[in-house]
């Protein structure tokens, strides 16, 4: 076995910044292809409903996009580049990944417990309702008419939209502001996307490459954040890529953690200690908490969702990242 490559807290902390693309290339692409490019590069970027500063999917994007637009997620939304699904959680992801999404799809079509309990009769007339009339938004379905029933029920239409849409069978062709539009997935998905069902090596596979480009190191704990189920068939999965050479393992201070060959060679990049960097708590970077605490010695918490009693900074304080150092929010 090889041995292990010793780095130091403070070049892992460089290495993860750049490779999270936080101090925008003069070289990298702007506007909608930027965005495309970076949705490729990280994997997805979440998706929140919370709107005191922006939200989190917007803000996310500025902080890596030269010249974004709000209006680039829904025109990549429309061209089928990207699509709407659950990452750890409601999350645009490239259209590329697409095939990723299938075992949670078949799971929840398959009989597997979502939010709510599925409701066959409601999920039909919704499905059928939208085979007519084209894309919906479950706000349409409050005044919509229903030949057997009358009036719709408004509240158990939007469950079956959901339920719809996590299995499968419908997509998010565009938002408009912030209200999902639903169309049957056969007439969203371009015609050339890979339909395929990976298999369990593939999908651990992908989580572990996907993560490491845009991450640039982890444990094995750190891939498949919030996925039941990938544990055991990860661990088994990075034993075999680094028996093929595929990943190597870097050691950091008294951690070992996983990375992609040579990706010590970004510590040769130059990054900016002045630049500042205002993230969403949200933020690709961050979004793992005890990562950012062992790596980064930084304690953060989102205090919106802590009693205000309790609360140390405010409903809602942004992490200050300078350089690539978190120095407050």
């Amino acid at each position: 076995m090889p041995q292990l490559q010793h780095i130091s807290l403070t070049q892992a902390q460089k290495i993860i910044v750049l490779q999270q693309q936080l101090h925008i290339s003069s070289k990298a692409a702007r506007g909608e292809r930027g965005v495309l490019q970076s949705l490729e590069h990280l994997g997805y970027i979440q998706i929140d409903s919370i709107s005191v500063i922006n939200r989190a999917h917007h803000h996310s994007l500025y902080n890596r996009v030269k010249g974004y637009k709000e209006q680039h997620l829904n025109q990549l939304q429309r061209s089928g580049s990207i699509f709407e699904y659950w990452s750890h959680a409601a999350a645009y992801l490239p259209m590329s990944a697409y095939r990723y999404s299938l075992p949670r799809k078949l799971a929840l079509k398959n009989g597997e417990q979502h939010w709510f309990k599925k409701d066959p009769k409601m999920m039909a007339q919704v499905l059928a309702e939208i085979a007519d009339c084209g894309p919906m938004m479950a706000r349409d379905f409050a005044s919509a008419t229903h030949t057997n029933s009358g009036w719709w029920d408004w509240k158990p239409a939007k469950i079956a939209l959901e339920q719809l849409f996590m299995q499968g069978d419908l997509m998010v062709t565009e938002r408009r502001g912030f209200q999902k539009v639903y169309d049957l997935s056969d007439k969203v998905l371009p015609a050339d996307v890979d339909r395929t069902v990976p298999s369990t090596a593939q999908h651990c596979q992908f989580l572990i490459e996907q993560y490491l480009q845009a991450n640039a190191i982890a444990k094995a704990e750190h891939f498949g954040y919030l996925l039941k189920g990938f544990k055991t068939n990860i661990k088994q999965q990075l034993q075999l890529m680094l028996e093929q050479g595929l990943i190597v393992q870097l050691q950091v201070g008294a951690d070992v953690y996983f990375a992609r060959a040579g990706v010590e060679k970004l510590l040769k990049q130059k990054l900016s200690r002045s630049k500042v960097k205002i993230l969403s708590p949200f933020d690709n970077l961050l979004i793992q908490r005890k990562r950012m605490q062992q790596l980064f010695n930084f304690n953060y918490q989102l205090e919106c969702y802590v009693p205000k009693p309790k609360r140390l900074f405010g409903y809602f304080s942004l992490p200050i990242l300078q350089g690539q150092q978190f120095v407050g929010t």
